[in-house]
């Protein structure tokens, strides 16, 4: 059996790559760490960006574990232009997920990427895995597992939120372990 745990960041000062973990957010990234401690976890890849580093950091130094770090789990960017009403066009494309608007990438470009990532790590020796990224990557590695996961339920997600993929001899099973 192997286990990979899909960690959304701790909450954060902005979106840009280099925003800090907040306050609340450092604390949250202690408790993750605790809520982890009992996991044999044997492997940590996370995002670049800052925040998404800093929540995993605690667990990782407890550990003793390196924090590999991927580019392809870096945030989704839904158009590289400022958009006022950026909330519509990014339900729409939980539903379309080829739409893609002016320098962003389209939902099935920035899952496959994700995905990517998490079919490496099933085919690596490693056990039980973390892979810490952003809300709407993660949500769409989880809408690629798990057709019915949607706009709501990305509107559902907390900082940090932590889902976690079984792999069994029967198939795969998707839950969300964070309360």
């Amino acid at each position: 059996m192997k286990r990979i745990f899909l960690i959304r960041h701790c909450k954060a000062t902005g979106q840009d790559p280099d925003a800090q973990l907040t306050v609340e957010g450092i604390n949250q990234s202690n408790q993750l760490s605790r809520f982890l401690d009992n996991k044999s976890i044997d492997y940590v890849v996370s995002s670049p960006y800052l925040r998404a580093v800093n929540t995993i950091a605690p667990f990782a130094k407890n550990k003793n574990l390196s924090v590999h770090i991927d580019d392809r789990l870096s945030e989704r960017v839904l158009s590289s232009e400022n958009l006022s009403n950026w909330m519509s066009p990014l339900r729409e494309s939980f539903d379309d997920l080829d739409k893609k608007l002016p320098g962003g990438e389209s939902s099935r470009e920035a899952m496959q990427r994700g995905v990517s990532v998490i079919q490496e790590l099933l085919d690596n020796t490693y056990r039980d895995i973390v892979v810490v990224t952003h809300g709407n990557l993660l949500s769409l590695i989880i809408k690629h597992y798990d057709k019915q996961f949607g706009f709501s339920d990305w509107k559902g997600l907390s900082n940090p939120d932590v889902y976690m993929i079984t792999i069994l001899e029967t198939g795969i099973e998707l839950n969300r372990i964070w309360v």
